[in-house]
């Protein structure tokens, strides 16, 4: 048998994106959203250009995104102290319950996925497919 690891890859992605969706709904959140949202929980005050970055998702999406956090009061946005122009987004206490649950989600499904595997396979896995990203050139 060949192994066709993009496709194996890519296989595994949309069947891990297709859960967390599911999931993640029941929460009122989407992948994307869980996404930013644990961006800023790690690093607080970033702009939306940074975001997008973290989240891999477009400049104009993120812009969506946020604006959608905010809707829903998850988020705050205030002009950055040196850089005006510049939006920071930080979470606000019903974000920081949100981002909790969605991580319980999350980690649920990531558990679930990696069900049969030992615990050295996950670590070995890990490493694995931090080495392809970085051998392309991968971003964090």
């Amino acid at each position: 048998m060949d192994l066709h690891i993009g496709y194996l890859l890519k296989r595994a992605q949309a069947a891990l994106r297709a859960e967390m969706d599911k999931q993640l709904a029941r929460h009122g959140l989407t992948t994307p959203q869980y996404a930013a949202l644990s961006a800023l929980e790690n690093m607080p005050g970033l702009s939306s250009a940074e975001l997008a970055r973290r989240s891999f998702v477009t400049p104009q999406t993120m812009i969506r995104i946020v604006a959608g956090l905010e809707e829903k009061g998850l988020v705050t946005r205030s002009e950055h102290l040196v850089h005006g122009r510049i939006l920071e987004t930080t979470l606000t206490a019903e974000g920081q319950r949100a981002i909790r649950a969605g991580h319980k989600v999350v980690f649920d499904v990531e558990r679930r996925m990696l069900g049969t595997l030992t615990e050295a396979e996950r670590r070995r896995l890990g490493r694995l497919l931090k080495s392809c990203a970085d051998a392309l050139g991968s971003y964090d």
